[in-house]
């Protein structure tokens, strides 16, 4: 038990002997009914921990100071056996599909007191025993089994633009780690994105901006996710649901979601077909313009959970049938 005074002492309502406390200096976990503690101190100052509740997957804290501090997502705390200490990925907790920020204004002032929001994605938390001794992947597939987000310890860092975006207002990018001990990687619950397009926001967040998504969202539903390491191979199933304040029934969200990855894969199979015709310069520019036909309108589908409009329906099927045509002629000639 910790050396100095304990002021609260809470159980965990989903696992039986998982206690929290908070003293005068710090929070203490203990996974074994109170035999044994350590600190859950983390990125803390030294303060008087006044109390503390379990809220769903999160644990509040409040200090001397009348201030508070969140921990979010303490799944894999519950998940934590007491005699496994090998390599594992614990089951994520439920995402939400929420959009974090949508102010479309210039960002406050770093200076700006403010509060964070907990991580915006699906929290993926796995534990490596030793250090990886070759490539670590971990798959995302849909209820259909199949894969559609694939992230790699050998992915490599996307290239800034060179543009007048300072640095200090961009999110530090994430790599699968292979490093011996606990991870935590986030999937932002989007489709791989498009090669070549980083740009961001204007309502940007210190050190927290990612880059605009040139992807659709996925839809709310059961995921599974594949971690392999050291020729093993970990799976668990998740779900992903969608921000309970929006209102756009399950039928509509599908149309938005399928005209979305409509859009989307056509975006791809435009660039393949630049890259099959490149003496053409007739059937290239063709192909540009309604490869931004197809950004453009993904993007404007992919703005707001709302239901597609009929115009908007009505010019996702033009462009459709444009590539069409122009595939056609492709394979004729």
């Amino acid at each position: 038990m910790p050396n100095d005074p304990i002021n609260t002492v809470r159980e965990d309502p989903v696992r039986k002997g998982l206690l929290f406390a908070g003293s005068e200096r710090a929070v203490y976990v203990s996974f074994d009914d109170g035999e044994h503690w350590q600190s859950l101190r983390l990125n803390m100052p030294a303060t008087s921990i006044r109390d503390l509740v379990i809220k769903v997957d999160d644990i509040v804290v409040g200090t001397h100071g009348r201030s508070f501090w969140i921990l979010d997502n303490i799944s894999a705390l519950r998940q934590v056996a007491k005699s496994n200490t090998g390599s594992q990925l614990y089951k994520p907790q439920t995402a939400t599909r929420i959009r974090w920020n949508m102010n479309t204004d210039t960002p406050l002032p770093q200076e700006e007191p403010a509060g964070q929001n907990p991580p915006d994605g699906a929290m993926i938390d796995y534990y490596l025993a030793e250090d990886a001794t070759g490539e670590v992947t971990l798959e995302i597939s849909d209820a259909a089994g199949k894969v559609i987000r694939r992230h790699s310890s050998n992915d490599k860092p996307y290239t800034l633009p060179a543009d007048n975006t300072p640095p200090y207002w961009i999110r530090p990018q994430q790599i699968l780690s292979g490093k011996k001990g606990s991870h935590r990687f986030l999937w932002d619950m989007h489709y791989a994105p498009l090669e070549g397009q980083i740009g961001f926001p204007i309502a940007a967040t210190y050190h927290n901006t990612a880059p605009d998504f040139t992807s659709p969202w996925v839809m709310p539903g059961n995921y599974t996710a594949k971690l392999n390491a050291n020729g093993q191979q970990w799976t668990q199933t998740f779900t992903v649901r969608l921000d309970p304040r929006v209102t756009t029934s399950k039928k509509q969200l599908q149309l938005q979601h399928d005209l979305s990855l409509q859009c989307y894969t056509n975006i791809l199979a435009c660039k393949q077909m630049m890259q099959a015709n490149a003496g053409n310069n007739t059937r290239i520019n063709d192909l540009q313009k309604l490869q931004r036909s197809f950004q453009s309108l993904m993007n404007t589908l992919q703005d707001a959970d709302v239901p597609p409009t009929t115009q908007m329906i009505a010019e996702v099927k033009e462009a459709i049938k444009q590539f069409e045509n122009i595939r056609k002629t492709s394979q004729t000639n």
